[in-house]
């Protein structure tokens, strides 16, 4: 049985789940990770959910703050062992469940051209490739997207 359930990202196993998505993020991003490290802190983070197969954490997301209007959809990861399940959309989906309860009426997110299972999750939820934004203006692998909460 699959359980979401909001948390902080303080909790231990939102940070167990980080950890490893940080791991493949080094593996797949090279020597761009440590750019991509700075904006992965999640002090700027106030709203952050697991979700639990069986008691155990096997996915995470958050969202942080953007602008008025705008939360930026972060820190999404699937162990792999609990891939192709849909969980990855079960985050998506209470993660913009969330933003609409909290007000916003946009979600945004990056994420880089080598991640293809991310690129086809969002285009296909209904995320629009936009122009780079914000400290990914310049960064010729990321892919930004956009969608009204609407």
């Amino acid at each position: 049985m699959v359980r979401i359930e909001k948390t902080t990202p303080q909790h231990p196993d939102f940070i167990r789940l980080i950890q490893a998505l940080d791991k493949d993020i080094a593996i797949r991003d090279g020597d761009e990770k440590d750019f991509h490290a700075q904006y992965n802190k999640t002090d700027k983070i106030k709203h952050a959910l697991l979700v639990l197969e069986n008691e155990l954490a096997v996915g995470c997301g958050a969202l942080r703050h953007f602008d008025e209007n705008t939360i930026e959809i972060k820190r999404m990861y699937v162990i792999p062992e609990c891939r192709g399940k849909g969980i990855a959309t079960q985050v998506l989906h209470s993660l913009e469940d969330w933003a609409r309860s909290l007000g916003y009426t946009h979600a945004i997110l990056e994420t880089g051209e080598k991640y293809h299972e991310a690129l086809a999750l969002y285009t296909k939820n209904g995320y629009e490739r936009i122009p780079n934004y914000g400290q990914y203006e310049q960064v010729l692998s990321s892919r930004c997207f956009k969608k009204p909460l609407s």
